[in-house]
């Protein structure tokens, strides 16, 4: 059982401000336009916190940017044979100790996924390493999921289990957050700032045992995640489907951007003079027709019919066989993005409803 505590709604910009002391903050943030995103704040007296939308980012750029340089490359001859020679010298990021706050526990699980990506196999990431060493994460139970998302149906929300290093509940009627304590790094934050906080009593365990219930029932998505599963593992692809979404997909990659689990990448050698360069990533998406394209301008993936196969494939079946579950966090961003009608939620519910014998088309 995690520890159960209360934060004051009052001492929670004043807790935020004392940790500033010595960690960089990123939260949720409404810009000039109205839109909520996830920041970097610098200054917590000009940005106005906003814990009540869904970002329309995630966090996914802090850990993994769209674009950065992996090593400079220097040119030079050897002095004695006059051979070329060609060195390369990673650029790290630096260490930073990072508190993330207001996180959805869609985008905190997104961040558990990308440590599969990176840190799990034989190889791993050290810039990717570099990011997530010192990050703790203050998270927000959704008490009122928002129109798209259905993380109660992929299994990783309203509320978490574990990952986090604090979890926070807004309580009703009271101006008080119900915190629970998970990670070491909540615990030790918890001691180190005991002041800020105070005991939860049982009526406090009983109301958020109450707000994560009643969360369950108001989702306005009923979207059957696991059947997809079971009938992509199970049955021959839905060819006609993929092909019908495909035709529909304007190569855009708005998904894969969107996306807090996309992290396909590319890689290329820039020159900048006749004696430096440097080696860059950045973000590639599945959907693009060039994904696949080989020399000679061949592509062995037609555009038309198996475009989004890789990129729906991926989430719902190889990544379940890979990792028993989706890498499909629920966040519902991609249907607000897709002006095409190409998101996951539609797939889903083409594909369960093409294998229901009682439903008519």
């Amino acid at each position: 059982m995690h520890d159960a505590l209360i934060l004051h709604r009052d001492h929670f910009l004043p807790l935020l401000r004392r940790l500033s002391r010595d960690h960089r903050l990123v939260g949720p943030v409404r810009n000039r336009q109205g839109d909520t995103l996830y920041t970097e704040i610098t200054d917590l007296d000009r940005v106005e916190i906003d814990l009540e939308k869904q970002p329309l980012n995630s966090l996914k750029s802090f850990f993994f940017p769209q674009r950065e340089v992996l090593a400079s490359t220097l040119v030079d001859r050897s002095p004695g044979t006059g051979e070329l020679m060609i060195s390369f010298h990673p650029e790290c990021p630096p260490e930073i100790p990072t508190l993330y706050f207001g996180v959805r526990s869609c985008d905190l699980f997104a961040v558990l996924y990308m440590d599969a990506i990176f840190l799990g196999g034989r190889f791993r990431d050290p810039y990717y390493e570099q990011r997530r060493r010192r990050a703790l994460f203050l998270t927000l139970g959704c008490t009122r999921p928002f129109a798209h998302c259905f993380c109660n149906a992929t299994d990783n929300g309203p509320f978490l289990e574990f990952g986090f290093d604090l979890q926070l509940t807004a309580l009703d009627g009271d101006e008080i957050f119900f915190v629970e304590t998970g990670k070491a790094g909540g615990r030790k934050l918890v001691r180190d700032l005991a002041p800020y906080f105070s005991p939860a009593d049982d009526d406090h365990r009983n109301r958020q045992f109450q707000a994560a219930l009643e969360a369950r029932g108001l989702f306005r998505q009923m979207v059957p995640v696991q059947l997809a599963c079971s009938l992509l593992r199970d049955q021959p692809e839905p060819t006609r489907l993929l092909a019908e979404l495909s035709r529909r997909c304007q190569d855009c990659g708005g998904c894969a951007y969107i996306c807090p689990t996309c992290t396909c990448f590319t890689i290329e050698d820039r020159k900048l003079d006749e004696e430096s360069g440097e080696r860059i990533r950045t973000w590639d998406a599945c959907t693009f027709a060039g994904f696949t394209r080989m020399a000679g301008e061949h592509n062995p993936v037609s555009s038309e019919r198996q475009r989004i196969r890789r990129r729906f494939l991926h989430k719902l079946k190889t990544d379940v066989a890979r990792h028993g579950r989706p890498s499909c966090v629920g966040c519902g961003r991609c249907v607000d993005t897709c002006f095409g009608g190409v998101d996951i939620i539609t797939f889903i519910n083409s594909l369960t409803e093409a294998a229901d014998p009682d439903h008519q088309p």
